[in-house]
């Protein structure tokens, strides 16, 4: 497929910069004028900074940079890039970062009052507040299929793709959020969601349920390097093997430094960059490139695209339309495996466990609605780019993911390239940390400490959770290696993760929710869903006409095959659960998780932190229930659905409509992501600033002392009042633990 390209566009690059510093300017005059505005300058400072810097990035750029889009006969892997960059990225890059954190872990330790005990390094103290907390979120769900699968499917489908994926991630989250107030109500002692499975169902479910964990984590991470290390072959011609086993040396190294918290920063720095990059290419491709000329151009080369290639399934074979059958297929394949991968995956359990209690629901809302920006907007800018410039790839090339490099190649020549680059590296290693710091807290807590030695002291737990890291850090490169050589793709894997891992979605959500669930009827449910799994993803990949009845990567990898392999797992695993509960008439008291569940290495402000108002949480409950509900709905109903059944396919206006709300929804997650975290952290960061240490008193309690005379006494009242009251909008919690916030370490 050619393209030809659209007439240059007629703005120029200085009046772009112009038309986005000038407003950038007047608010913040605005602001800085109202007084009584504060906290909405401080909010509003970090996003215009990282606006300002990609407009500044833009213009380093020379104008012929953007010519680069003299479209070449196919992408030619390894011709983008020299070598060099892929080695200055994976490891120069790593390191970088991997020493940044560290002394950000030591400032913490030095300043802060931190102490690395084995409950700090896993749990972060369990203090964490909302800003960060979306932050982690946003930047462990940012796998390299959010920026890659999410503009393959663009590129296959047109519009719906980056749609579906976007909302078809988002809503297991949202819903998440439940599972997490749940967590603070009833087990705020755990350090794992097994752990509450072995206080209630004892050792045969919990090792039934440890290997779909331990497989959710191997998946996850074959998915982060399988991406991974085909973009950075693709750019830069670096052996992929190779690639493989470097991306998490850096990775390993701040994680066996500060543990979870470490993980938590390092999300924070690397998402602001990914950011920045999105808003980079979104002024470039719908503001400033003659190349793609604007959102008008965009919209006359994608029709013509579809002219000259239509998509089957589409409505008159447009790419501008949600009445797309093979995008909706995929969206139904994409929620229920994406139910797998956050319900089941001990990342996102652990992210409920370092929140505070009245951060968590806000924390994991407001991730899950940031997060949908990401894939939503780059693939819409990125995926609907390839299409437009007739970008040539190869069907292995675009199940491998090179979508967006070589769209940015094509657009941005090298600068491009190395940004694509840059974003993918952010991506894998902060979703890999997640990973990391996820097998360890389940090695040391639900193999070592349950089995191997029930008594063990926080030093044992903290040196068995350093070495499952070392260990597990070396073993991902190793196990991508191999899928490579299996032949398995990023897409493949993507699409066949909820076969492997659906079917223990609602017998794990059932336990946590409902005093009924039976533990037979639970951990039968997982096994029998599994199996009822695979054979119907074997089953139906046998009878398809096309493949001759033959089961190969080719028929198992087809949409049918993996729609219905996804649906009989999470189905099967959810009848069997609830209706084998109900039958057994089950009753379980809650109190007695908080018996099983011990703690060890514990300080006070972290004991402090257990202790939340029943009646705080009670509301936050119903909260995330109306909060998650109505956002859910939203995106998989109330928006897709009539455009779907109308088979409207989208005119320019519908199209500009739909390109300003990717760009409206991507500006204002990076206002929330980049500012919220910078206002929580303030008193912490300014005492950092002032040399004041925070010491334990005889009483056990914490205040900071030094140099500076200044009387902080009540500096933590208002420490949350950057957006961390109570969830559901009371302020009596803030009243009884806000005050102690400035003590807590790491506040």
């Amino acid at each position: 497929m050619r393209m030809e390209r659209g007439q240059p566009a007629t703005t120029t690059l200085s009046t772009i910069t112009a038309s986005v510093v000038a407003p950038l300017e007047s608010v913040a005059s605005a602001a800085a004028a109202n007084k009584k505005a504060i906290m909405s300058r401080q909010a509003f400072l970090p996003s215009a900074a990282v606006a300002l810097v990609a407009v500044l990035a833009i213009s380093c750029v020379p104008n012929p940079a953007f010519g680069a889009g003299a479209i070449a006969e196919g992408f030619a892997i390894g011709d983008v890039l020299d070598e060099s960059w892929g080695w200055f990225i994976v490891v120069g890059l790593g390191a970088v970062f991997a020493i940044v954190i560290t002394i950000e872990t030591k400032v913490e330790e030095r300043y802060l009052g931190v102490s690395q005990t084995s409950e700090w390094f896993n749990t972060a103290g369990r203090v964490i507040k909302t800003g960060l907390t979306a932050a982690a979120i946003v930047s462990a769900w940012t796998w390299a299929a959010t920026l890659l699968q999410s503009s393959t499917v663009a590129y296959q489908y047109g519009v719906s793709g980056p749609f579906w994926y976007a909302a078809g991630a988002s809503i297991q989250v949202l819903l998440f959020g439940i599972l997490a107030i749940e967590l603070k109500r009833k087990a705020p002692n755990a350090h794992t969601f097994l752990e509450i499975i072995r206080a209630r169902y004892g050792g045969g479910a919990h090792r039934v349920f440890l290997v779909f964990a331990l497989m959710t984590n191997m998946i996850v991470t074959a998915m982060l390097l399988l991406g991974g290390a085909a973009v950075v072959n693709g750019l830069t011609g670096m052996d992929i093997s190779l690639a493989a086993f470097l991306i998490p040396i850096g990775v390993m190294i701040y994680t066996l430094v500060g543990g979870l918290k470490a993980t938590f920063v390092a999300d924070y720095m690397h998402t602001i960059i990914i950011f920045i990059v999105i808003l980079i290419f979104v002024s470039t491709v719908y503001f400033i490139s003659p190349v793609t000329g604007g959102i008008e151009g965009m919209y006359d080369k994608l029709v013509e695209a579809a002219r000259i290639n239509p998509v089957e399934g589409n409505a008159a074979g447009a790419y501008l339309t949600m009445a797309s059958i093979g995008g909706l297929i995929f969206g139904v394949i994409n929620i229920v495996g994406n139910f797998g991968t956050v319900f089941v995956d001990q990342a996102y359990w652990q992210r409920a466990i370092a929140a505070r209690p009245q951060s968590t629901v806000k924390g994991f809302l407001l991730g899950g609605a940031c997060w949908f920006a990401i894939p939503f907007t780059l693939a819409t800018t990125m995926g609907l780019t390839a299409v437009a410039l007739g970008v040539d790839l190869t069907p292995e090339q675009v199940q491998l993911g090179l979508t967006v490099p070589a769209a940015a190649s094509v657009l941005m020549g090298e600068v491009g390239a190395v940004m694509v680059l840059t974003m993918l590296f952010m991506a894998v290693t902060s979703a890999g940390s997640a990973e990391l710091i996820a097998v360890s807290s389940l090695i040391t807590y639900d193999v070592y400490r349950t089995y191997k030695n029930p008594s063990a002291s926080g030093k044992q737990l903290l040196k068995v959770s350093r070495a499952t890291i070392i260990g597990f850090g070396l073993g991902m490169g190793g196990l991508a290696v191999i899928l490579l050589s299996m032949g398995l793709s990023l897409g493949f894997v993507y699409l066949a993760m909820g076969v492997l891992i659906g079917s223990a979605v609602i017998p794990i959500a059932l336990t946590i929710t409902w005093k009924r669930t039976n533990k037979y009827a639970a951990t039968i449910g997982a096994i029998a869903g599994l199996f009822v799994a695979l054979g119907t993803w074997v089953g139906v990949a046998a009878s398809l006409p096309e493949f001759g009845g033959e089961v190969s990567l080719a028929s198992l990898g087809h949409n049918y095959s993996m729609l219905f392999g996804n649906i009989a797992g999470i189905l099967t695993g959810g009848a069997i659960a609830g209706l084998g509960s109900l039958a057994s008439r089950t009753k379980f008291d809650w109190a007695i998780m908080r018996e099983r569940i011990k703690l060890v290495d514990i300080s006070q402000a972290e004991r402090a932190a257990l202790d939340a108002d029943e009646k705080t949480l009670g509301r936050a409950f119903k909260f995330s229930l109306k909060g998650g509900g109505i956002m859910t709905l939203v995106l998989i109903i109330a928006w897709p659905m009539p455009l779907f059944f109308s088979g409207y396919v989208f005119d320019i206006g519908f199209y500009s409509l739909w390109v300003g709300i990717a760009v409206v929804w991507v500006s204002a997650a990076t206002f929330f992501i980049v500012g919220l975290p910078i206002i929580e952290a303030r008193h912490g960061i300014a005492q950092v600033a002032r040399g004041r240490k925070t010491v334990v008193t005889e009483s056990g309690a914490q205040e900071a002392v030094g140099d500076d005379p200044a009387d902080e006494a009540g500096g933590g009242d208002d420490d949350d009042s950057g957006g961390d009251d109570d969830d559901s909008g009371g302020d009596d919690d803030d009243a009884k633990s806000g005050k102690d916030d400035e003590a807590k370490p790491g506040a």
